[in-house]
């Protein structure tokens, strides 16, 4: 059993196998990232139980999970919003960030990972790779984040290690080290084959899986143990010469070598070592938090990081606690009291009553209290030093993805960019007293979450509120009726259309009027074209100072404005360049204002003169159906314009469909399938960007918003 000595034991060749024990390095900051109900959260758990951060654990179904402790998660069992807390093992701390699984969430997946220094990829030993699995494990790709897999309920019945695996390997283009090995699965799962200490170890069934004890590999798995362990030695040998060396000549390496020379490969991102267990039987926890201290790397790790001045000249700067301050905002509790932002400092160090400079919005902010996180307890600290995650109480002026620097070195790292929202819906107060209170409560809730917004109709005056998905929107209304105390009405969900430009047009525009007394002057010339992607670019060629450069601001403000109102169709543009190149102004009559308005007209004549293209939200999709059934399901999907990318099985009498569909098909489709297989085909949907809509959809689309408009 797992003794004190064995503890003891444990520890002594950990510190001699390799690992690097200087001071600094003793922090790892991670991320725990799943599908939705493939245990992360558990996994959570266990890891701050095994670690003496909590002494018992809570169970997700029972709303009792430490890190579910809004009212929300507790009463759906699920994840909403990330949450951080922090844990001891072998010497490391380690600061967690548990993840949303639900694709409506995913914002709050992709804020963190922005700042992690590497990740534990959580999947279902049935499952496998799922579609907020690659969903995630796209984003850890776009931040370079190193990662671990973990095979998580091997007691499953219908557990496959081999598939799962095998999914990781050829949906996400991983190169997998296996680390560990199931004994048996299902209700036979006994424990894991230790690849790299070649041991077997059995979970004690008395104590819960809690207690283990080790045993040689059993003589069935012994071949396929040994296989893994050359391919090991192989995947990690590349990284380090003295261990290829070793290989070649026939020796085997010891232990620590291999660890070694594996975490060289994890942190270039090569290889992802794969674990396995099951997080509800407590199995398989310790050695995934061994691997974490292993194999993970440090902050400080990275020599240098890139940033830019608010001017845009290149900067690099070192992660040491006395360089110039680098702090990035990653996320927004927003609270009449004080907002609660948390950041990642990467270079310097920030302390409590400091004057630092908002480098984003270039404002002055004062820093208040400084807190270390675990769960909703909050752990006052003076400072945080380059590569440690907290967050800061006070903030007025800072949003996600503000940089703080210091006031005699303005710095900016990268920003963070956000899916747009896919669905809207109008929101109106019950009562008309509440209307300045519901204004307010919007921008808070818009203040913490960047993928939810809101506007208000020039027309009608009615609020419209728009998110990532039905389930969004869903609990941002319930957070209206909890939080805020407000009863609020509702319309019926509507797909959020947007438009581009059918075409490149270079045009003048002017806006002259004079009224007896100071007139209006402004004429601007701006070049229009779509190009990829959702981002509205604007810049100036303007030479010779016919519009003077004070007014540049305007002219952009204006043109922002009216491509984000979308006339005529209420639809924001996405996909436009806007270039001022020329255009005239008046030394008496020209002004801010005037610029802004002939900035505001110029985009109607460029949707007159260009045309627009509607873009509709397409979703991927992952439709999991019994074989006897596919072929009706296929049949109900081909109506609702999908495309079929790939049918995966069958695997236990199961197919999977792979797809993407538009949004507009999808109202009302879970009822749909359920009855269509008497209750047993389930979907996933998340936003695959967005797509020409086809010209007889667009013709109807066009349509019905301009009766909207013309009803107004």
């Amino acid at each position: 059993m797992m003794t004190a000595e064995r503890q003891d034991k444990i520890r002594v060749r950990w510190e001699r196998d390799g690992q690097p024990r200087s001071p600094r390095v003793d922090l790892r900051n991670i991320g725990i990232m799943a599908h939705i109900d493939a245990g992360k959260t558990t996994v959570t758990e266990r890891i701050l139980f095994y670690s003496g951060r909590i002494r018992r654990t809570g169970e997700v179904h029972d709303g009792a999970a430490t890190m579910d402790f809004l009212a929300e998660e507790q009463e759906r069992g699920i994840t909403i919003a990330a949450a951080a807390t922090n844990c001891e093992w072998r010497g490391v701390r380690i600061n967690i960030i548990d993840t949303p699984g639900h694709v409506d969430f995913t914002a709050e997946v992709q804020r963190s990972l922005r700042v992690l220094d590497g990740a534990i990829a959580v999947f279902d030993a049935v499952s496998g790779v799922e579609a907020q699995s690659e969903t995630v494990w796209r984003q850890a790709d776009r931040y370079g984040v190193p990662r671990l897999a973990f095979i998580n309920k091997m007691d499953r019945v219908g557990a496959d290690f081999d598939a799962a695996v095998r999914s990781i390997e050829s949906r996400l283009g991983a190169r997998t080290v296996l680390l560990a090995y199931p004994i048996g699965s299902g209700a036979s799962y006994r424990g894991l084959v230790d690849v790299i200490e070649n041991t077997a170890v059995y979970y004690d069934e008395q104590s819960a899986g809690r207690l283990f004890h080790e045993q040689p590999i059993p003589a069935e798995l012994a071949a396929r143990c040994a296989a893994l362990r050359t391919r090991m030695i192989e995947a990690a040998a590349e990284h380090d010469d003295a261990l290829m060396e070793k290989y070649l000549g026939g020796e085997d390496p010891a232990p620590g070598e291999l660890r070694a020379a594996l975490r060289n490969a994890v942190v270039r991102n090569t290889v992802v070592p794969v674990l396995c267990g099951s997080a509800l039987k407590n199995k398989g926890i310790q050695r995934l938090l061994d691997a974490v201290c292993y194999y993970l790397p440090h902050p400080l790790e990275q020599p240098t990081f890139p940033a830019e001045t608010p001017e845009g000249v290149p900067v690099e700067l070192r992660p040491e606690p006395d360089e110039t301050l680098a702090a990035l905002a990653f996320k927004t509790v927003a609270s009449a009291g004080g907002d609660l932002t948390f950041v990642r400092v990467y270079a310097g160090t920030l302390r409590a009553g400091d004057l630092v400079y908002n480098a984003a919005q270039r404002k002055r902010e004062r820093v208040g209290r400084i807190v270390i996180l675990h769960a909703d307890e909050q752990e006052a600290v003076s400072r945080l030093e380059a590569g440690q995650i907290g967050a800061v109480i006070g903030l007025k002026q800072t949003t996600t993805g503000d940089t703080l620097s210091a006031l005699d070195r303005h710095v900016l790292l990268e920003r963070m960019e956000f899916p747009l929202p896919v669905i809207q819906i109008a929101v109106r107060p019950r009562r008309t007293a509440d209307r300045d209170k519901l204004t307010r409560a919007l921008s808070m809730l818009a203040r913490e979450d960047p993928t939810f917004h809101r506007k208000t109709d020039p027309e009608t005056g009615e609020t419209i509120i728009a998110g990532m998905g039905e389930l969004h929107l869903e609990v941002l209304l319930h957070r209206l009726r909890r939080e805020f105390k407000l009863e609020v009405e509702t319309g019926a969900p509507q797909v959020a259309y947007r438009q581009t430009l059918q075409r490149a047009v270079d045009l003048e525009t002017r806006h002259v009027k004079q009224t007896g007394g100071r007139g209006q002057f402004a004429v601007i010339r701006v070049r229009y074209a779509p190009v990829p992607g959702h981002d509205v670019e604007f810049s100036s060629e303007v030479v010779g100072g016919n519009v003077p450069r004070s007014y540049i601001p305007s002219v952009e403000a204006g043109l922002r404005e009216a491509l984000r109102e979308g006339y005529p169709l209420g639809f924001p543009f996405v996909g436009v360049r806007a270039v001022l190149h020329d255009g005239k102004h008046h030394e008496v009559d020209s002004s801010e204002n005037a610029f802004r308005a002939a900035a505001r007209r110029s985009v109607r004549d460029a949707t007159a003169a260009a045309g627009t293209v509607i873009l509709e939200p397409m979703m991927r999709i992952e439709v999991t159906v019994p074989d006897e059934y596919v072929s009706s399901v296929i049949g109900g999907l081909n109506a609702r314009r999908i495309a079929i990318r790939e049918i995966a099985g069958p695997a236990g009498g199961i197919r999977v469909l792979h797809g993407e569909v538009p949004l507009a098909e999808m109202f009302g489709y879970a009822t749909v399938l359920r009855s269509a297989t008497q209750g047993r085909g389930a979907f996933t949907m998340e936003p695959a960007g967005f797509a020409r809509a086809p010209h007889e959809i667009a013709e109807r689309i066009r349509k019905e918003a301009l009766e909207r408009t013309a009803r107004r």
